[in-house]
């Protein structure tokens, strides 16, 4: 397991960059990401290249072993640049250049960038993709599905339409152009959607535009990648993520890279919500691929810049927020930033040295960390293993982007609530693409399926029909591949498996309602409605509120050799955790009973010895009663019992 640092020698006078070096080494640092904002130091003018800085930080680095993350500069085109090629900046959905002034406002598709991109990234490989100090490749930075509405991209946007749907007749027939007068003549009429709001825009539209732009920055970062991997196809090379509002598709974005890596700010202060725990998105960030994962940038301060600054990090959490990035499956966890930035916009962004220039309470906590990762090496080779799967779609995740559905809904929040229930109960969980291999799950939550996949659809049947258990929700089946509404009761094309149709549906936002399941439990609904019919099925939960009193809320039905749940409104957490207690119990899957609220617990297997992360996401201090003596990773000794402070850690081998 190692832990390493971003670092900007660029920023910073020579002076200090031995003594950080020699810092980092004694502190146990193993890697340093290096230069993905340094293009105008690397080319100050159009062909005039220095790397001799370039070389003398990788050296001091390299020097005390601490291996090198190259990133490529893209994110950050010099000025000469956009002064030279003003079309190299993007337009906004206004039809105006942006403003450039930080970071990310180049065009990806422009021809021009892309000259000048490829050529210091050919120049970068050359120079030190065979060398041995390099551990990995970054490519670019937090790369968006930037939704650029300048002449190459509205006429890259017309050619990708033509390319998928054929015809201008098609494309019309496809977005229901017959709305509003608005069927296209000429492929010129075609445009990117304006800065109205996206609700009052042709959904259709708004939706192929989602994924030109993801498909337009997979292509990028594919293309960047490849340069390296003809200097050295052995190359490590990868791109750091964030969520954004402009999320790419995830999957197809680091189909053909080495492995996932992500940017993680957890929450400092702890809300009390249920499902603000960054596990969720941890899991997500493992699903992408499926296997474990990097960390380029880890909490390391109070963060602020551009916004107002958030509360410092309490006690526990540099470390423990770490580790809980390794319980969920990351193998590299990268510190954003060695020290805290004295110019700049992101000087009140945090790192772990502070303007003061003074080993603070949070550097010492992360070399504590660095040492407590020195004890890890047994779970190196140590994967999660997980029977339930959510689905992920990033389809619905656009789309009900682009039209809401009620006061309050959230499509990711939907993920998370069962995401929440179910790790009450210690499992592990991946969220997974709808497409994935599902064969080895015992239970697949499957929420707001809201856009249909012909392949996803049929993934799900297949998994049923073979004996799986399925849980759906409402707003599934509604739109077509197009994001227009299907004319079929819904859930549409899961009616069969569900074995029940919506005859109405009541959008209450945040009006709260009543459902009693089976067993006579009561529990609080909102958001949403969906008054049931069963035709095979039957009811697990009904409403005991308003016109549609005694009505099924929630079903469960029988369908080949498997079963198959759906739950047709929006429930209070207790509600989750009862039913996912239910479909536990039902499945046979292994579970921890009665753990302290906020304790998190995951499992890493080498598929001889099982590993149990227990970390007290909580402020409040947590004891745990382990089923029989084992053996402390962290502390070298047998334990029955464990005592976790406030954001702390344990790892016993099972």
């Amino acid at each position: 397991m190692k832990i390493g640092v971003d670092y900007y020698p660029e920023q910073w006078d020579r002076s200090l960059w031995q003594a950080d070096a020699d810092l980092m080494a004694k502190t146990g640092v193993k890697l340093v990401r290096l230069g993905e904002f340094s293009w105008s130091r690397l080319e100050p003018s159009d062909g005039q290249f220095d790397l001799q800085w370039l070389d003398e930080a990788i050296s001091t680095f390299s020097r005390h072993a601490i291996g090198i993350v190259l990133c490529t500069p893209t994110s950050c085109p010099p000025l000469w640049m956009y002064e030279t090629y003003p079309d190299i900046v993007q337009v906004g959905a206004d039809g105006k250049r942006i403003p450039i002034g930080i970071r990310a406002h180049r065009c990806i598709n422009a021809p021009m960038f892309l000259y000048y991109a490829k050529r210091i990234t050919e120049l970068l490989a050359r120079r030190y993709a065979n060398n041995p100090a390099i551990a990995a490749w970054q490519i670019d930075n937090e790369i968006e599905a930037y939704p650029c509405t300048c002449d190459v991209c509205r006429n890259q946007f017309r050619d990708w339409l033509l390319d998928k749907h054929d015809t201008l007749e098609n494309i019309n027939a496809a977005f229901g152009n017959s709305v509003w007068s608005g069927e296209y003549s000429d492929i010129s009429q075609i445009n990117p959607p304006t800065d109205y709001p996206k609700a009052w825009q042709n959904p259709a539209l708004c939706l192929e535009f989602s994924r030109f732009s993801s498909d337009s920055a997979v292509k990028y970062i594919n293309d960047m990648s490849q340069i390296i991997k003809l200097e050295n196809p052995r190359a490590k090379v990868t791109a750091n993520i964030c969520f954004t509002k402009n999320q790419p598709d995830l999957y197809k974005l680091f189909d053909s890279l080495d492995f996932t890596a992500y940017d993680n700010y957890p929450p400092i202060i702890m809300s009390g919500d249920k499902k603000a725990s960054h596990a969720f998105v941890l899991d997500l960030i493992r699903g992408v691929k499926q296997k474990n994962f990097w960390i380029m940038e880890q909490l390391s301060g109070a963060t602020g810049g551009w916004t107002p600054m958030s509360p410092t990090p309490r006690p526990g959490q540099i470390k423990g927020y770490a580790m809980q990035a390794m319980a969920h499956g990351a193998d590299t966890v990268m510190f954003f930033r060695w020290r805290t930035a004295n110019k700049g916009a992101e000087m009140f962004w945090h790192g772990l040295i502070d303007h003061s220039n003074v080993p603070s309470r949070r550097f010492k906590e992360f070399a504590d960390l660095c040492q407590t990762a020195h004890k890890l090496s047994v779970i190196e080779t140590t994967e999660l293993v997980s029977d339930i799967a959510i689905l992920y779609s990033h389809d619905a995740h656009w789309a009900f982007g682009i039209q809401p559905q009620v006061e309050g809904f959230d499509y990711l929040d939907q993920l998370r609530y069962f995401h929440s229930a179910f790790a009450r109960y210690g499992v592990n969980i991946d969220v997974i693409s709808p497409t994935a291999d599902l064969t080895k799950y015992k239970a697949v939550i499957a929420p707001a399926m809201y856009i249909y996949e012909k392949n996803a659809a049929e993934n799900i049947y297949r998994y049923v029909i073979k004996g799986g258990t399925l849980v759906m929700t409402a707003r599934s089946g509604v739109k077509d591949q197009y994001n227009n509404c299907i004319m079929e009761p819904l859930p549409t094309v899961f009616r069969e498996v569900i074995g029940a149709e919506v005859t109405e549906y009541d959008p209450i936002g945040g009006h709260e309602q009543g459902i009693k399941d089976f067993a006579g439990n009561k529990f609080k609904c909102r958001q949403w409605c969906d008054i049931l019919e069963l035709t095979t099925a039957r009811a697990y939960a009904e409403y005991t509120d308003f016109f549609y009193s005694g009505s099924p809320a929630v079903s469960m039905n029988r369908y080949c050799s498997g079963v198959a749940y759906y739950v047709g409104t929006v429930c209070d957490a207790e509600f989750y955790e009862s039913f996912a207690g239910n479909i536990i119990k039902q499945t046979g899957i292994p579970r921890l009973k009665d753990l302290p609220r906020g304790v998190e617990v995951t499992t890493r297997t080498n598929g001889l010895d099982d590993y149990i992360f227990f970390f007290n996401n909580s402020d409040k201090e947590a004891d745990i009663e382990l089923p029989k003596a084992m053996f402390s990773i962290i502390k070298g000794n047998d334990m029955e019992k464990l005592h976790l402070d406030p954001f702390d850690m344990e790892i016993v081998r099972k």
